[in-house]
């Protein structure tokens, strides 16, 4: 029986331990899917010419499996907060991890390109959930004064799996079948869905935050229709799977499906997504100010394998090998950012963050055929130890002064601006390197690694734009997440 006179008894002091105890494990346990996704979202480029072989079709055609997958995940995005608010956090984030493990298994099991191009739909939503889920629970259960340790280990796993899966791809596709890319998430899904009901606090220990609000149809719709089109444009034309006049169409026809979103939800008495968040100058410096940033690291893991291989004949293990420099970077910057942002605040360290970046990115537009590869890993480590600094930070503080009430809507909203950038710089990276082909030996001229240095430098300067934001940031912003 309780005593009363104990203060270790008390259930403040059982919530006290409770909410402890999640900023030690729970950044792990909602990263998980994060790790999955990405690494199935990288390996998959790897796999596609044995895809393709088996399945009986022209590689080219396989791209659909990649855009089906970011085309579902445009269409569920927007409405994934207003979701959570209705069923929960906890439940929305383990029927999410379901969806993407059973469209997992069903891409195995494939026979056929519509039979992927199906299974891949389902998979994107549940990859639209995961993520804006994951953040929403951390914003509920870990304390401000944890969040950046929380965002450090929230963050790292998936720039290991971005960095890691080309060389697990081809380690998969080299020694065993291309199925067991999606066969394999099978486990490791299933024992996500155990972590996360069993150590995710309950969605009922949250305080009531009055009436659930109704669906935002109208606004869902333009919202879907403005991430499809843009998405769409972005990945068929990148791909050159549509003329550039359709790409242009489709992009114009988002950009004003967003513009038409605007005007809505300035007098809709619900909006699915409350533009408002963007009137909080950390969280729109952290959202939008930091573009250049998230679209130099969508190109970087495209063209770095490229690179390897194409520019300086490596085999896809070796381009493995040099790229997970970078996993190791962003790994170590766990046990130096708490005490760089807790010492100089976090406007030095996203400035130095980026510059830093910035030079990285340059830095791998010197790197040749007779570079040594311990200085290639050198210089990739550096890179990956610079983002993850800049984006840790960037994930910490931009939801440093956002309402409770308008978690959802700030983690809806700020997935929505990274898959677009991130795709916009795969896109991004391909043109400029087409570009600087062609400049150098005219139309279907052969890639060489000349041709990587200039878009290296390209995107170095494109990053180093951040900057300007980030100057404005007082130095005690974010102060109460330190």
């Amino acid at each position: 029986m309780p005593n009363p006179t104990d203060p270790t008894d008390t259930p403040d002091h059982s919530a006290l331990t409770a909410t402890v105890a999640a900023s030690r494990w729970l950044p792990l346990v909602v990263a998980w899917p994060m790790f999955l996704q990405n690494m199935d979202t990288t390996i998959l480029a790897t796999a596609l010419p044995s895809m393709a072989h088996a399945l009986g079709v022209p590689v080219l055609h396989l791209n659909l499996a990649i855009t089906a997958y970011l085309l579902s995940l445009a269409l569920f995005l927007p409405i994934s907060g207003w979701v959570s608010e209705r069923w929960g956090a906890k439940r929305l984030f383990c029927i999410a991890i379901a969806l993407f493990t059973l469209g997992s298994l069903l891409c195995g099991l494939s026979r056929n390109l519509p039979e992927l191009v199906s299974s891949r739909l389902l998979q994107g939503v549940g990859g639209a959930m995961m993520v804006p889920v994951a953040r929403l629970i951390l914003l509920h259960h870990i304390k401000p004064a944890e969040m950046i340790r929380a965002m450090v280990w929230f963050t790292v796993p998936g720039t290991i799996a971005r960095l890691t899966g080309p060389l697990i791809g081809g380690g998969v596709v080299t020694l065993a079948s291309w199925r067991w890319i999606f066969i394999v998430q099978l486990p490791l899904g299933l024992l996500g869905i155990f972590l996360a009901w069993r150590m995710v606090p309950s969605d009922a220990a949250l305080k009531k935050q009055g009436p659930r609000a109704s669906l935002d149809a109208i606004g869902f719709g333009l919202l879907a229709l403005g991430l499809l089109c843009l998405i769409a444009g972005l990945e068929l034309g990148g791909k050159s799977l549509v003329s550039p006049a359709v790409m242009a169409a489709l992009i114009g026809a988002g950009m004003v499906a967003l513009w038409f979103y605007r005007q809505h939800s300035a007098s809709a008495p619900h909006p699915l997504i409350d533009l408002q968040i963007f009137r909080h100058f950390t969280y729109r410096t952290a959202t939008v100010g930091a573009i250049p940033l998230r679209v130099a690291i969508g190109a970087a893991p495209f063209l770095l394998p490229l690179l390897m291989q194409v520019g300086f004949g490596l085999s896809p293990l070796q381009s493995g090998f040099m790229t997970f420099a970078g996993a190791i970077g962003s790994l170590s910057s766990r046990t130096t950012l708490p005490w760089m942002l807790r010492r100089f605040g976090f406007r030095a360290v996203l400035i130095a963050g980026t510059v830093g970046s910035s030079l990285c990115y340059a830095g791998y537009g010197l790197f040749t055929a007779s570079t040594p590869h311990a200085a290639m890993f050198g210089v990739m480590l550096l890179g990956g130890l610079f983002n993850a600094c800049a984006m840790v930070a960037l994930n910490t503080l931009g939801y440093s002064d956002i309402p409770r009430d308008k978690a959802s809507h700030a983690t809806t909203a700020a997935t929505m601006v990274n898959q677009l950038s991130v795709t916009f710089g795969v896109v991004v990276g391909s043109s400029l390197l087409a570009l600087a082909s062609r400049v150098r030996g005219g139309p279907g001229a052969p890639l060489l690694a000349i041709d990587f240095a200039w878009v290296f430098f390209a995107i170095g300067a494109f990053t180093v734009l951040c900057v300007l934001g980030f100057r404005k940031l007082k130095a005690d912003d974010g102060a109460q997440m330190r």
